[in-house]
């Protein structure tokens, strides 16, 4: 697959749009540059929304008599009910959108490790959650792509966001004018990336493609996406991955010469071992598909999840679980 559909991504302002920090500043990311020609973003500062302004004094969450309040500790200002009132308005008024980029540990958009104090007063924090928006962000979209800008400079978690982003934006598209002959090619374009990422829902998903005419086509589109999202809400796995890699090479096993097996199987124990990366890999297999032309893996999603031109292999190693 060369065509990609245009993912909707929600993102924090701050991250390369506009200066909206509360010190005025902002903050380049070089892959949201890259992202620019490929997504339709949709950058959203909760914090000026509300009419803290910029500059504006900085705003934390407090816990207070047994429950987390935004307050602005420099004015005693409570940002709680205007935060919570923008954030539901805001969510529930996106028409279409296929993820999220939030920046990092902000009391508003942070999705892990922002801080808990227990006053207004200068002291330690007491616990770590997430902002409002971007607890409010998890409750309405559960199982989308939702990273923060930190995160993504992992090569890992970066990977898995695209091909996520990319794939639930094809799909949202289809639902647009859902037809039987387009959900068919689709799940047999993704039966390799399935394989890899949750064999049981990839069952549960031919079942439901199986039995198509059994319900309306809008019915059978929505109980197949509930489906992708639980399938794909976790990254894939070195093991997995493996398994689909070897399950390929079958496709060519009477027609290489045993040394090419012999260097493709070496190259899989270095990636097994850490030693290497997927996309060599990958790439290797990729040359036998056009190589030897077959027609069914030509087709697979798993060779080519997002554009090319995405594909960085820099890892900060930030985020690593």
């Amino acid at each position: 697959m060369d065509q990609f559909s245009k993912p909707i991504v929600v993102i924090s302002k701050c991250l390369g749009f506009d200066s909206c920090r509360y010190n005025g500043q902002t903050i380049p990311v070089d892959y949201v540059e890259k992202l620019k020609p490929f997504v339709e973003f949709i950058p959203v500062c909760p914090e000026v929304e509300i009419g803290l302004g910029v500059p504006r004094d900085p705003i934390r969450i407090v816990a207070k008599d047994g429950s987390l309040q935004l307050m602005q500790p420099a004015t005693g200002r409570d940002c709680t009910e205007e935060m919570n009132h923008f954030t539901t308005d805001f969510l529930k008024k996106l028409s279409e959108v296929d993820g999220f980029i939030l920046k990092g540990r902000s009391p508003s958009c942070g999705i892990k490790d922002v801080k808990i104090y227990q006053s207004l007063e200068k002291g330690p924090s007491i616990g770590t959650t997430r902002g409002f928006f971007g607890e409010a962000v998890f409750s309405i979209f559960p199982s989308y792509p939702i990273e923060d800008e930190g995160r993504l400079t992992n090569f890992k978690i970066r990977d898995h966001f695209y091909t996520s982003l990319f794939l639930l934006a094809q799909f949202r598209q289809m639902m647009d004018k859902p037809t039987r002959r387009n959900l068919v090619q689709f799940h047999t374009e993704l039966k390799l990336l399935l394989m890899a990422y949750n064999q049981s829902e990839m069952r549960v998903m031919g079942r439901i493609v199986a039995h198509i005419d059994n319900d309306s086509i809008d019915a059978v589109y929505h109980e197949y996406w509930n489906h992708l999202l639980k399938a794909i809400s976790r990254p894939v796995r070195v093991p997995a991955v493996i398994n689909v890699l070897m399950h390929a090479l079958g496709y060519f096993s009477t027609r290489l010469h045993s040394q090419e097996k012999a260097f493709f199987l070496d190259s899989l124990e270095k990636y097994r071992s850490g030693k290497s990366t997927f996309a060599t890999v990958l790439h290797l297999l990729r040359s036998w598909v056009i190589r030897f032309d077959e027609p069914y893996l030509k087709q697979q999603r798993f060779f080519n999840s997002y554009p090319e031109a995405l594909l960085e292999l820099a890892d900060s190693g930030k985020g690593r679980e």
